[in-house]
């Protein structure tokens, strides 16, 4: 997996690209694991590519939810440092 076309801006406030990119990638694989789960049929490796599909979801749903967290906190700063904006009075 090349890596030279990801570039952290390490600016990160309410997202990260990182973590978008990851996101990507972990959705590819997903598909892939269930393209090949769909022509195979000996059991025990459908299973077993189901099983790594099934991971790479999970990995999504984690991606998302610290992306969600990162947002909120976020929004949280953004809102303590408008509080202190005297031209926001």
């Amino acid at each position: 997996m090349n890596t030279n076309d990801i570039n952290c801006a390490h600016a990160c406030k309410n997202s990260c690209s990182m973590l978008k990119k990851a996101m990507e990638r972990e959705a590819e694989l997903s598909r892939f694991y269930d393209e090949l789960t769909e022509v195979c049929d000996y059991p025990d490796i459908n299973s077993f590519l189901t099983d790594f599909s099934n991971r790479h979801r999970k990995m999504i749903e984690d991606i998302r939810q610290k992306l969600s967290q990162m947002e909120a906190r976020g929004q949280v700063l953004d809102g303590i440092i408008s509080s202190f904006d005297p031209a926001g009075v």
